[in-house]
């Protein structure tokens, strides 16, 4: 009777794998290098601003307007990293801050003070996002069409709504939120709860089942299927989940601005899918991580600010962006195809 050698197991007795060590921890350790890497840009860019405009760049008050406006494209972000992690994609997110951030506004709307325009502006985002994942999810549409469709009807409606004009907030409480004297320990509450946000994101995806689920659809989303996951009920969660974002961060741009616009939101989709891609997350799914997208959007924002600052042309600052967006879809491929 022949023996079969028993396979290696490690000091806790799980079996280890013969072939090396666990696929995850490679994973983790890509991850970590790309979380450094960024890390590293984002400190060059510090030190670039220190130099050029030492004065300006490094004001509190200047460091403070950088988070803040990345506060409003982070809340979007991170819904966005989700929407591609399951390897979908939203191209109706900016729209979707209009039309929510003008209808919170209205004068009707204006009449249930602070607690009507943040139910108001979260409500439309939600819906929105409901409509995208039932046309995906169960009306079986690529998610290109069905968002590209959504952007179109929303920027309408939201144009019908304002009549091209700008909705003037007169809520105190609102507007408070926006002075420096709602600012705790000189952090302005907008970025306290991008802060919140991000780390909830964090926590959904990397301590759930439902972020598991999400990398798995995004993986291969007839494998997920076959182990039991509802892929079309976790696509229309994922929608929603980016649709409550952008209520978030339509409410956050009205505090910001102190009114409602037609234009808010204006090129939001491109800039959080370039911020999700800076950060690692796949065009195809099943892979991305949160920490990478928000140090995107703060590597975005901050070369936004010191394009503004040294009074550089916008169109200097978009061609600075493609080549990033560029340059990190070339270390995509090249890391994928090296796995």
């Amino acid at each position: 009777m022949t023996q079969h050698a028993s396979p290696p197991r490690d000091s806790t007795g799980k079996v280890r794998s013969a072939d090396g060590p666990p696929a995850w921890r490679g994973l983790m350790a890509r991850a970590d290098v790309r979380t450094l890497s960024l890390l590293g840009v984002l400190a060059a860019l510090i030190v670039i601003g220190g130099i050029t405009k030492p004065d300006e760049f490094l004001d509190t008050r200047n460091l403070q307007l950088v988070l803040t406006q990345a506060s409003v494209i982070g809340v979007v972000t991170v819904g966005m990293t989700f929407v591609i992690i399951s390897g979908g994609i939203d191209l109706s997110v900016g729209a979707i801050v209009a039309l929510a951030s003008v209808w919170a506004t209205t004068v009707a709307t204006q009449e249930y003070g602070f607690a009507g325009i943040l139910f108001t502006a979260v409500i439309v985002g939600v819906g929105c996002g409901l409509v995208n994942g039932l046309l995906i999810a169960y009306g079986a549409m690529v998610p290109f069409i069905a968002t590209l469709a959504m952007l179109a009807s929303a920027r309408g409606l939201a144009l019908q709504i304002t009549d091209g004009k700008t909705q003037i907030v007169t809520i105190p409480s609102v507007l408070d939120l926006g002075e420096r004297d709602a600012y705790v320990l000189g952090i302005p509450p907008l970025v306290m709860v991008f802060a919140v946000v991000t780390i909830i994101g964090w926590l959904i995806l990397n301590r759930t089942t439902f972020g598991r689920r999400s990398v798995a659809v995004g993986g291969n989303a007839e494998a997920a299927r076959l182990a039991g996951i509802d892929v079309r009920r976790q696509r229309l969660y994922l929608y929603l989940l980016s649709g409550l974002c952008c209520g978030i961060a339509a409410f956050l741009l009205i505090v910001l601005s102190g009114s409602g616009q037609n234009t808010n939101g204006n090129l939001y989709e491109l800039d959080a899918i370039a911020a999700a891609i800076i950060g690692g997350t796949l065009l195809t799914g099943g892979r991305g991580t949160i920490v990478g997208s928000v140090l995107g959007v703060l590597i975005f924002t901050t070369i936004t600010n010191i394009f503004a600052l040294n009074n550089l042309q916008s169109d200097v600052q978009q061609i600075a962006k493609g080549a990033i967006i560029v340059a990190a879809v070339l270390v995509q491929r090249r890391t994928a195809s090296t796995t």
